[in-house]
């Protein structure tokens, strides 16, 4: 699993011109899923998430506190873009990109352990397989890439 983290001010995801998800202060998440990701890749990812130190505390010192630590919230929005190959020329390859098939159900699996591990009202998500309309404030600009596979 790929995850694309980055911390925003505010995101919102459209679908058909609707809002399906939106959040203010707190975490942006493009979250991509490759052939052979299990449970433990979902573990891992979300330990991560809701741990890494990338707010400040209270007194204004840099990389102190947590999504978690300052009760923020959290936009997942799937992605399988995000295991693109283009070694064979300009047009992208996704076959490193679980299938949509499989990967639905592993990506509701990532969604619920959020959720089961942080608070599922804070947690805000796309619509899986719909073209989205992403809007991403980044503050910062703070953007980390986690991957399971690199740990």
């Amino acid at each position: 699993m790929r995850a694309v983290i980055q911390r925003v001010t505010r995101a919102s995801v459209m679908v058909d011109g609707s809002i399906v998800g939106s959040i203010g202060k707190g975490l942006c998440l493009l979250v991509g899923i490759t052939n052979g990701d299990e449970p433990k890749d979902i573990e891992y990812l979300v330990r991560k998430i809701l741990n890494l130190r990338l707010f400040d505390d209270e007194d204004g010192k840099m990389w102190k506190k947590g999504v978690q630590d300052l009760d923020l919230e959290i936009l997942s929005v799937s992605q399988f873009t995000l295991y693109a190959k283009t070694e064979k020329g300009l047009k992208p390859d996704f076959h490193l990109a679980m299938k949509s098939s499989l990967s639905k159900d592993f990506y509701e699996r990532f969604l619920q352990k959020l959720k089961d591990d942080y608070r599922a009202d804070r947690i805000q998500d796309g619509q899986f397989g719909a073209m989205m309309d992403v809007a991403i404030h980044n503050d910062g600009p703070v953007t980390i890439i986690l991957d399971s596979r690199q740990k």
